[in-house]
């Protein structure tokens, strides 16, 4: 018996962007969740603070869209913004990204989604895989967020919220 493959596409480009800022939503809604001196504070088993979690999904997004999209990758030190110290700051950078982000996916040219680069000289992917790369990033230290918010007492906006 003969199999038939079938391609399908099941995700466009818009559809990505409003997914991941999906998930940016409600990483922004568990940073305002925690106590301020906790946000940059508080760890469990050697994990670091959600506030450093949080600065590296900042180190990433804006620069892979810009990698994705230019085929040209900075190192990953060289994300020049400001280390945050304070929630406010934190998501003062975190809404001015989120408009970067609205600005530029839609720069990225169709096939660069499917052309392989090395990420930051560390991932060989092709760019529909780093973005995912990104997006899982901040999925998974986003429950370890929620880990956090549970053992100090507070519940976590729900998971499945993303608007």
């Amino acid at each position: 018996m003969a199999t038939e493959i079938l391609e399908v596409n099941v995700l466009t480009a818009d559809a990505l962007i409003s997914n991941w800022q999906g998930h940016r939503r409600l990483t922004r809604r568990v940073i305002e969740a925690f106590p301020e001196d906790k946000l940059f504070a508080f760890s469990l088993g050697g994990m670091r603070p959600f506030a450093e979690m949080a600065w590296e999904f900042i180190r990433m997004a804006v620069p892979i869209v810009e990698g994705v999209a230019t085929g040209e990758w900075k190192e990953w030190n060289e994300f020049k913004g400001t280390k945050p110290t304070t929630k406010s700051e934190l998501l003062s950078l975190w809404d001015k990204q989120t408009t970067e982000l609205n600005e530029k996916f839609p720069k990225i040219p169709p096939h660069r989604f499917n052309e392989e680069d090395i990420a930051f000289g560390q991932w060989k992917n092709p760019g529909i895989a780093t973005i995912q790369y990104a997006i899982d990033n901040e999925i998974h230290h986003r429950g370890q967020g929620y880990v956090y918010l549970r053992s100090l007492g507070i519940a976590p906006p729900p998971f499945w919220e993303r608007d």
